[in-house]
C-alpha cells in the first residue's frame, strides 16, 4: 500500500487548490482517514496480481491504498477536474483513469480486464452501479464497496428480513455478500448525517441456465406488491392469477408465499416454470418488466 495516504488537511489543501466543493449531486463524500483506507483495502481480500476497479475516486485517497495492493488499477470518476487531477495525486503508472459515468461503462474500457470491485460508492447510484459492473464485468471474482448503512443492509439481507427486496435479490444472483463493517460519518469530508456500511461479495455462477432478464423480471413483479401473496403480485407479468399460481406450484412454490420469502434459486425456478410452459414464459402487455439496475 502506498505509504502516504491523504489525512484531512491534505484533502481540504487539494479540493482548494483544484477549485473543488462537494456537490450532493455527483453523491461526493471525500474519505480523509487513513485507517478507514487500510481497513478497506485489508478486507478487500486483495491479491497482488489483482486488477482493481474503483468508482468515484475524487481526490485519491483510497486509490493512494489500492496502487500498491493490485497488479493495476482502473479508476472511473465522473467529475472532468478530478479524473484530470487524479494522474498527479497518484503518479503510478499502473493507474487508469476513466472520465465516465459509471453507469455506462463498457467490458471493452478496460485492459487489463478488473478483477475487483473496490470503491467508496455515491450513496445516489451506489445499487445500479453494483448491478451494472456485475453484469458487464464477468471477470469480477469479488469486491468491497462502502455505500450508505441502510443500503448495505438491504443488499446482505436474506430472505425473511423486513430489508431483502429487489437489491438483495440481483445481487444475490451474481454474488454471495456479507458485512464487513460499519464506517461512521467523521471520516469524511463533508460529513454526512448516515453511517456508511462496507459489504463484500463473492462471484457465483447465476442460478440456473434461465436468462437473467427472465428472473429478474419475476423478481420486480413480486416486489411491487409486497404485501400481496405471490398468486397476485405475479398476475400482471404471468397474463393472469389463475396462470400464476399454476407456474408457482410448477416451479414447487406456495401461491400464497410472498415475494421475500424467496431465494434467488426459487425466482429462477418460476422463470424456468415460465419458460416450460405452453406459452413460452411471455408476459403479458401489461406485465413487470425487468429492470438491469434498480435501486
Amino acid at each position: 500500500m502506498a505509504d502516504a495516504l491523504l489525512g484531512p488537511a491534505e484533502i481540504r489543501e487539494l479540493a482548494a487548490r483544484l477549485g473543488v466543493a462537494p456537490t450532493k449531486k455527483l453523491g461526493q463524500n471525500f474519505l480523509h482517514d487513513p485507517n478507514t483506507i487500510r481497513r478497506i483495502v485489508a478486507a478487500a481480500g486483495l491479491r497482488p496480481d489483482d486488477v482493481a476497479l474503483e468508482v468515484g475516486p475524487g481526490l485519491g485517497s483510497l486509490t493512494l491504498g489500492l496502487v500498491g495492493a493490485v497488479r493495476h488499477v482502473h479508476a472511473v470518476e465522473i467529475d472532468p477536474r478530478l479524473a484530470a487531477a487524479l494522474p498527479e495525486t497518484v503518479p503510478d503508472a499502473h493507474l487508469t483513469v476513466h472520465n465516465a459515468d459509471a453507469l455506462h461503462v463498457r467490458a471493452a474500457s478496460f485492459e487489463p480486464a478488473p478483477t475487483m470491485l473496490v470503491a467508496n460508492l455515491p450513496y445516489n447510484v451506489a445499487v445500479p452501479v453494483v448491478l451494472h459492473l456485475l453484469a458487464e464485468l464477468p471477470t469480477l471474482r469479488g469486491g468491497l464497496v462502502m455505500v450508505q448503512k441502510e443500503v448495505a443492509d438491504r443488499l446482505v439481507a436474506g430472505p425473511g428480513s423486513k430489508v431483502y427486496g429487489v437489491p438483495s435479490v440481483k445481487l444475490a444472483w451474481y454474488a454471495e455478500a456479507r458485512s464487513a463493517g460499519k464506517v461512521p460519518p467523521a471520516v469524511f469530508w463533508p460529513v454526512p448525517n448516515v453511517d456508511s456500511g462496507l459489504v463484500a461479495f463473492s462471484a457465483r455462477t447465476p442460478a440456473g441456465d434461465i436468462d437473467r432478464s427472465a428472473v429478474f423480471a419475476v423478481v420486480d413483479a413480486a416486489f411491487a406488491q409486497r404485501r400481496k401473496t405471490l398468486r397476485a403480485a405475479l398476475s400482471g407479468w404471468a397474463g393472469g392469477a389463475d396462470r400464476a399460481e399454476k407456474l408457482l406450484v410448477a416451479a414447487g412454490i406456495s401461491p400464497q408465499a410472498r415475494g421475500e420469502s424467496l431465494t434467488v434459486e426459487q425466482f429462477a425456478a418460476i422463470a424456468g416454470a415460465a419458460k416450460q410452459s405452453p406459452s413460452g414464459g411471455k408476459l403479458s402487455p401489461t406485465g413487470a418488466q425487468a429492470k438491469e439496475v434498480d435501486s
